[in-house]
C-alpha cells in the first residue's frame, strides 16, 4: 500500500470511530431517557464517557488525515466541499461538546439522587428532555453525516 491509500484506510478508520461513536452515545442517551431510576439514568450517561473517547480520538484522525488527504490528492483546501466539510466539523465538535456538558451535568444529578432516595425528579427528568441539550447532541450527529455526504460525493470536485 502507497501513502494515500494508508491515508484513505485511517481515514476512513477515524470517520467509523467518530460516528460510531455517536451512534453509541445517541443509544446511551435513549436508554438513559427511558430509565426509570437515577441510578440507570447515572449508568447510562456514565457510559456515554465511553463513546466520547471513540468520537475524540475519530475526530482528531478525520480532522489531520483528511487536511492531509486534501495536500496529497491535490484537491483544494478552497474547493467548496472542503471548506463545507471543515465548517460543519467544527459546528459538529462544538456543539456535541457543548450537548455532552449539559449531559455531564445531568448524570451528576442523577449520582447525587441515586445515592439517596433513587427517585426520579422533576428536576431530574426536565434536564432528560432539554430541547437545547437534545438539539445540540443530535445536531452534532447530523452535521456529521452530512460532512460524511460530502467527503463521499466531493460536490464540485
Amino acid at each position: 500500500m502507497n501513502l494515500s491509500q494508508w491515508l484513505i484506510a485511517l481515514h476512513v478508520t477515524g470517520a467509523f470511530l467518530l460516528l460510531g461513536g455517536g451512534v453509541l452515545a445517541a443509544v446511551f442517551n435513549v436508554a438513559a431517557q427511558r430509565s426509570e431510576r437515577p441510578s440507570e439514568i447515572a449508568l447510562f450517561y456514565g457510559l456515554t464517557r465511553v463513546a466520547v473517547v471513540g468520537i475524540a480520538l475519530g475526530a482528531l484522525m478525520t480532522l489531520v488525515l483528511g487536511l492531509w488527504l486534501v495536500s496529497d490528492r491535490d484537491f483544494s483546501f478552497g474547493q467548496l466541499w472542503v471548506v463545507l466539510s471543515l465548517i460543519l466539523w467544527f459546528v459538529a465538535v462544538g456543539a456535541g461538546q457543548a450537548g455532552g456538558a449539559r449531559d455531564r451535568e445531568t448524570r451528576l444529578l442523577a449520582e447525587q439522587l441515586a445515592a439517596g432516595s433513587n427517585e426520579v425528579t422533576p428536576e431530574l427528568r426536565a434536564r432528560m428532555h432539554d430541547p437545547r441539550a437534545l438539539a445540540l447532541s443530535y445536531g452534532s450527529g447530523l452535521a456529521l453525516v452530512v460532512v460524511l455526504a460530502l467527503m463521499i460525493w466531493k460536490p464540485g470536485a
